[in-house]
C-alpha cells in the first residue's frame, strides 16, 4: 500500500509518501513541506496547496491519502488555514477517487510512538525509526506528514481489510 499522508496548514503543509504495509518494514518514498507565503491572498495560497497536492497525487500515485484531522486550538485564524488546507486536499483526493482518512493528532502519535501525547520530537525520532532513516524529516510538518502515512498503513489499511472480510461474510450469509 502506498499512501500519501497530508499534515495541512497554510503557511507550512507537510506532505510525506510511505510505501508498506502491516507486519512488514515501511519505506520513504518522498518528503517534502508546500509552502505559501502570507504576504499573498488565501485565494491565491490555497491554489498553490492545490496545485502542489494535484502534483504530488499524479506523481507518487498512492493508495490512499491520509490528511490530519483538524482539531479546535485556541487561535481561531490557525484553525481556519489549517482547515482550509484540509479540505483543499480532500478535494484533491476525492477528484481522482481516492480514499481519504482522517486521523487525529493523539491518534497519530499514539500509532508511532505508543504514547498520544508524545511530543514533536518523539514523533520526528520515531518515524525516523521506523522509517530507517539517516536523518529526522525537517521540518516537523514533514515529519508528521510521514507519520500519518505509517498510521494509516498500520491502522487504516488494517480497517479497510476487516470492513471488506465483513461486508464479504454478509453477502455469504444470504
Amino acid at each position: 500500500m502506498r499512501v500519501l499522508g497530508i499534515d495541512p496548514g497554510l503557511t507550512r503543509c507537510g506532505m510525506g509518501v510511505v510505501e508498506g504495509s502491516v507486519g512488514r518494514p515501511l519505506s520513504l518514498v518522498d518528503v517534502n513541506v508546500l509552502r505559501t507565503s502570507a504576504d499573498r491572498p488565501v485565494a491565491e495560497r490555497l491554489v498553490t496547496i492545490e496545485k502542489g497536492v494535484d502534483a504530488w497525487i499524479e506523481e507518487h500515485r498512492p493508495d490512499a491519502v491520509a490528511v490530519e484531522r483538524v482539531f479546535a486550538r485556541s487561535d481561531v485564524s490557525t484553525v481556519m488555514g489549517t482547515a482550509q488546507a484540509s479540505g483543499i486536499a480532500m478535494v484533491c483526493a476525492a477528484r481522482r477517487g481516492l480514499p481519504i482518512a482522517l486521523h487525529t493528532p493523539s491518534e497519530v502519535k499514539a500509532a508511532v510512538s505508543g504514547n498520544g501525547r508524545a511530543d514533536k520530537a518523539q514523533v520526528g525520532a520515531m518515524v525516523t525509526r521506523i522509517l530507517r532513516l539517516d536523518a529526522m524529516p525537517k521540518p516537523a510538518d514533514a515529519a508528521d506528514a510521514l507519520a500519518l502515512a505509517i498510521t494509516h498503513i498500520w491502522r487504516g489499511g488494517a480497517q479497510a481489510r476487516i470492513d471488506a472480510a465483513l461486508a464479504a461474510a454478509g453477502r455469504n450469509r444470504r
